[in-house]
């Protein structure tokens, strides 16, 4: 396993791996004896960083969402798994009731609802400090001050290592970043977005915007952390739910674009020389690319998590790595 830092204070900083496991179905779609499966093998091949929300999986279930908090709390008891493994979770898109969802009836990102939200993630991950906390999603019946200053309070009082955000504008996580600075608060060092060798097309409006698809690591993300040293990327839906390699996941309008043909051609050629599968060439390009980003892999085998792990130590040449990223 290779590692890199996260954040930039050394007080908060954690050292993780460059391949980080999502644990989104665990107790959901991937039941708990395989989930811990999944996760014993990845820890064993020095997996550190492991990701969850408190609204994983609601839709699944009908409930508003923690069993896969409660599945990686159980693990970790099961374990005796501290430290040494890094959990990240999210607040703010969790339904308020069951059969609702996080479009109309989220928890938002209020001061109170914030308090509310990591009580209840501290007792499903049996933790009394949270590693990572995001902000999900946007709430835009809060000012950003009042939760900016929440998260920073957070962290002074212990509870929370690390700040994270996913799912914003760009000018969102600045504003936010600035008013931290500007009050002397901790602020966002950890951005997750979905991110991949193909590009996801950002004029398609989406649920949370009419202006298009917010979630998505467009150049105005990707040129803030090349400039900004203290942040991370964390890149969900690398493989693209299977887009890659499976012909029973279509890519669909998101990636219908000039550029899908050539970068999946390229992809195959090097493949091929590299000796890698294509969905660890793309996980081994994007830990490698000029703006390094950790991967967010999910599994629902041992077998899917085992490829994946395979892609830490696939070295691209130089000569590949210009063939991927000419096209």
């Amino acid at each position: 396993m290779k590692y890199r830092t996260i954040g930039g204070d050394p007080a908060t900083r954690r050292e993780v791996s460059v391949l980080s496991l999502g644990a989104m179905l665990f107790g959901t779609a991937t039941d708990e004896k395989t989930a811990f499966a999944v996760l014993d093998r990845y820890v064993e091949a020095g997996g550190t960083f492991v990701d969850t929300s408190d609204n994983y999986a609601y839709w699944f279930t009908g409930s508003v969402g923690g069993e896969s908090e409660t599945v990686l709390g159980n693990w970790r008891r099961s374990r005796g798994i501290g430290d040494e493994v890094v959990v990240a979770t999210k607040l703010g898109a969790a339904p308020l009731a069951p059969g609702t969802g996080y479009v109309d009836n989220a928890e938002g990102l209020s001061a109170a609802a914030i308090r509310s939200a990591i009580e209840g993630s501290k007792a499903r991950l049996g933790v009394e400090r949270l590693d990572v906390l995001y902000a999900h999603i946007p709430d835009p019946k809060v000012e950003l001050a009042e939760t900016v200053r929440e998260f920073g309070a957070l962290v002074r009082e212990g509870q929370v290592g690390l700040l994270g955000v996913s799912n914003h504008w760009a000018w969102q996580v600045e504003r936010a970043r600035a008013i931290a600075r500007a009050e002397g608060l901790a602020g966002y060092e950890v951005l997750q977005y979905q991110h991949s060798y193909l590009r996801h097309r950002t004029d398609l409006p989406s649920q949370l915007s009419p202006d298009g698809e917010l979630g998505t690591a467009d150049g105005n993300l990707l040129s803030m952390v090349r400039a900004e040293p203290d942040l991370a990327l964390v890149a969900y839906s690398p493989l693209l739910s299977g887009g890659y390699v499976r012909d029973d996941k279509p890519l669909g309008a998101g990636h219908d674009h000039g550029s899908r043909d050539a970068r999946l051609a390229a992809l195959r050629e090097v493949a091929k020389s590299s000796g890698g599968t294509v969905n660890q060439v793309v996980l081994a390009w994007m830990m490698g690319a000029d703006v390094p980003a950790i991967p967010l892999v999910g599994a629902s085998s041992v077998a899917q998590i085992e490829e994946s792990l395979g892609a830490v130590e696939l070295e691209l040449t130089a000569d590949e790595r210009a063939r991927l990223d000419a096209v």
